[in-house]
């Protein structure tokens, strides 16, 4: 028999649930937190917990979003880029102002292999809110592990779409061509 304490456990993963899938944008863990009565750690845990069980729970740098699998007639391109630090918030504007999505950014590392972090940045003001926290923060882009090259995940409406912003990133020197 469950005792009391992962009965409250249980019923605040639900009300989790509940709460991301009907927000509309990413709620931050703090926010879950306060909501919840309980420490964001435990918030952290509790979304693991989720995921564990396969809930399609995404963290990005604005929070957790719920992202059930539903078809999309959205199409995406993985894009290979190299450029500065200073180059960053450019590079994301030009996506997002051309109408992409940066769904992510990855790296190749030669020890860990594959490093992966999820963004999903729809808009300049999402763009300006991460690279501000970037700025504020004593954390580095990951593509400080591989010289500046890096991809990344762009999702639009159409191909021609992924063209342009691949067109506007050659033009802007930040496309790789290896």
């Amino acid at each position: 028999m469950p005792s009391d304490r992962q009965k409250s456990g249980e019923a605040r993963r639900e009300k989790i649930l509940q709460t991301l899938s009907q927000s509309v944008g990413p709620i931050t863990g703090r926010s879950l937190a306060s909501e919840m009565n309980v420490s964001r750690q435990v918030i952290v845990s509790d979304i693991n917990l989720l995921k564990a069980k396969n809930e399609p729970i995404l963290a990005t740098s604005q929070g957790y979003l719920y992202m059930p699998a539903h078809p999309s007639s959205r199409v995406s391109r993985l894009i290979v880029c190299k450029h500065t630090a200073e180059q960053t918030e450019e590079e994301l504007m030009l996506i997002v102002r051309n109408g992409g999505i940066v769904k992510n950014v990855m790296i190749e590392h030669p020890v860990y292999g594959e490093m992966t972090a999820s963004l999903m940045l729809h808009n300049q003001t999402e763009v300006k809110r991460f690279t501000n926290q970037l700025a504020s923060s004593e954390s580095t882009l990951l593509s400080v592990l591989t010289n500046g090259i890096h991809m990344h995940e762009i999702e639009a409406e159409h191909t021609a779409v992924l063209d342009r912003i691949e067109q506007e990133l050659d033009q802007a020197g930040i496309l790789f061509k290896g």
